[in-house]
């Protein structure tokens, strides 16, 4: 259900076009002509003893909590932002050459899709690692750009399209139009936030330690942003805090929301706040056409139907939201020269950023 938020898309070439959705949670590999051709989980999973990386992607997920003292499973990617520089580059290297294989003197053109607030400093970092990851040129467009193309929204007329992109690390809130953002919030919360305040909550009601894995498990089986539509449970296994002893407890799909709440509002306000600086002429446009949901969190079950009922507005998911991003940048890469303004480009060659 995560989504992404450092999103890469690489073209290799005029007729072998890949874009890789680099994001928080996961990664995917978008090849022109073939659709997504990989999906994983961006963690790599490193010896500690000798800083060597040992596996990457869903081989190093399984490793999540259950690794021996040496080895380390990690996300180089924390809140849309690389966390480790050397570890994200080598890990866009690992996935560039899975698809593409062994090519010595292959330098492909890079698209990065970045969290609208991110700093100068933030998107500098992504830049470069991707260009030292091996690309010839790079260039970043804005995550909500992406997911609205990725959406199938036309924007480029003079009309507003409002995207609500709820990735793994960040969401971000835009309003839409003549090919540009016109306003827009990044918030740093997503999928990760429901985890940890669903490990939080199992520590503090229960008394009972669980993992990532177990939260994620937690939020797809029985998690609601809208407890009066959904009754499910869940019995949830974990280690007591006061025995130590493994043990089990029963959780509700009400109690999810009740740890999750305080993040899922805090993108309902988002919303809120982004509707309040749109322009009137704008703003009727979004009343017709309706809120588009991307990225893994617009799977949480009554998350649309929440954002309505505070709003007014309709809501809409995307048809497929796990992959518009990536969809999107591919999309932006046959557009390059009408996105022009929106987008930001680094040169291997002058190694230095153009806007």
């Amino acid at each position: 259900m995560k989504g992404f938020e450092g999103r890469v898309v690489v073209m290799l070439g005029m007729n072998n076009d890949i874009g890789i959705d680099l994001g928080t949670a996961n990664i995917m590999v978008y090849v022109k002509g073939k659709g997504i051709v990989l999906n994983e989980p961006s963690v790599v999973a490193i010896d500690n003893n000798t800083k060597k990386i040992l596996t990457v992607g869903e081989e190093a997920r399984k490793m999540l909590g259950r690794t021996p003292g040496n080895i380390v499973a990690i996300r180089p990617m924390k809140d849309g932002v690389i966390a480790d520089y050397e570890i994200t580059e080598s890990m866009l290297k690992y996935f560039i050459r899975k698809v593409y294989g062994q090519k010595r003197f292959f330098r492909p053109r890079v698209m990065i899709c970045i969290p609208a607030g991110i700093t100068e400093v933030e998107k500098r970092a992504v830049l470069d690692a991707a260009t030292q990851a091996g690309a010839r040129k790079t260039y970043v467009i804005e995550e909500p750009l992406a997911a609205a193309l990725g959406a199938g929204l036309n924007i480029a007329e003079a009309s507003g399209n409002m995207v609500v992109d709820i990735g793994g690390g960040t969401t971000d809130v835009a309003v839409l139009s003549l090919g540009g953002i016109v306003v827009s919030e990044s918030l740093r919360v997503g999928g990760d936030k429901f985890d940890e305040s669903l490990i939080r909550y199992m520590r503090r009601v229960h008394n009972l330690l669980i993992g990532e894995r177990t939260a994620e498990e937690i939020k797809i089986n029985v998690g609601t942003a809208y407890p009066s539509q959904r009754s499910s449970f869940m019995d949830v296994r974990g280690r007591d805090l006061v025995s130590g002893l493994p043990k089990t407890v029963r959780i509700s799909s009400a109690e999810s929301y009740d740890a999750m709440e305080e993040s899922i509002f805090t993108i309902v306000n988002g919303v809120k706040t982004v509707l309040e600086k749109t322009p009137p002429e704008l703003a009727a446009d979004i009343i017709d056409k309706g809120i588009v949901l991307t990225g893994g969190g617009a799977l949480l079950h009554g998350f649309d139907l929440l954002i309505q009922e505070v709003t007014g507005i309709p809501v809409h998911i995307a048809d497929d939201p796990l992959s518009c991003v990536a969809l999107g940048t591919g999309k932006a890469l046959d557009s390059i020269e009408d996105l022009q303004g929106s987008l930001m480009t680094l040169n291997r060659s002058r190694g230095k950023a153009i806007n």
